[in-house]
């Protein structure tokens, strides 16, 4: 049976939680929400309050990882104070995951490129996962959505620079860039191992620019919003985003297809599906 994706054009902070509680899926124990921070100067990224009645619903704690580059969110501290500013922390209980080493190191036995993933020890205190991602273009990847949320996004600071660097991390900017989308890949699969598959995906088609919300100084959005998706397969949930960016009529699309497929986006994807861990093939439930 192929993996279904709830699809809704309506976009609103309670369609969310409808959305969300459509899959029927009661996540265990302490949930970790996986989101992302924004990088201070984005202007594009998902604030708190549009995820908040998701977050409160599952009674989960906001987490996130340091950055490998320099920037608002490449040390504890800084992450920290921008959690503040942002308004995560008037919110919700949050933390940076890898604020204490040393890392976790997760095992990939079956990774092509990489055969173990670093992220922050702090993922030992919680039992599941809700990954709430704002899917968009993105300078490297081309895209990110609930695999590059999986990998990249889990990832600690060090992790980061080894997926970059396709397992070297001297090569952070300068790996092979297939290498690099099929490392993130690996890493994406030895997150969904650890939490044992108990993880919930919402992408969210919004404010769509070229540029990921790590960029400081992003383009504006270049194509309309187009909806909510929810899954509990993440290969799938990235597909169907990518396939309704090639099916809709807006006539900004071409810019945001050429940063995909200039990166060689949807490589990721493909890799993913080889490792078993979701399916390209999907079905799209819309809901009204």
């Amino acid at each position: 049976m192929s993996a279904k994706v709830y699809f809704s054009r309506e976009i609103t902070p309670e369609k969310v939680l409808e959305m969300y509680k459509l899959l029927g899926v009661e996540l265990p124990g302490k949930v970790a929400v996986k989101v992302h921070s924004g990088e201070k100067g984005n202007q594009n990224f998902l604030r708190p309050d549009f995820w908040k009645p998701v977050i409160e619903h599952v009674s989960g704690t906001v987490v996130e990882c340091n950055t490998a580059y320099k920037g608002e969110r490449n040390t504890t501290a800084k992450h920290v104070k921008l959690f503040d500013y942002h308004g995560w922390s008037r919110y919700f209980a949050s933390e940076i995951l890898d604020a204490e080493g040393p890392d976790l190191e997760l095992a990939i036995p079956g990774g092509k490129v990489i055969q173990k993933n670093f992220v922050g020890k702090g993922i030992e205190k919680y039992d599941s996962m809700l990954v709430l991602s704002h899917f968009k273009g993105h300078p490297m990847g081309g895209f990110g959505g609930a695999i590059k949320q999986l990998s990249i996004g889990v990832a600690s600071a060090a992790g980061k620079a080894y997926i970059h660097g396709a397992g070297d991390p001297a090569k952070l900017w300068t790996a092979d860039h297939d290498s690099f989308l099929e490392s993130m890949a690996d890493a994406a699969g030895s997150v969904i191992d650890y939490f044992k598959g108990n993880i919930v995906y919402v992408n969210v088609m919004k404010n769509m620019s070229v540029d990921c919300d790590c960029c400081a100084k992003a383009e504006d959005p270049c194509i309309a919003d187009i909806g909510i998706l929810v899954s509990t397969d993440p290969i799938a949930i990235d597909q169907a985003c990518i396939d309704l960016v090639y099916v809709c009529s807006d006539p900004g699309k071409p810019h945001l297809i050429e940063r995909i497929e200039s990166r060689n986006g949807v490589h990721t994807i493909e890799a993913a599906a080889k490792l078993g861990y979701g399916e390209r093939e999907y079905e799209l439930v819309e809901v009204e």
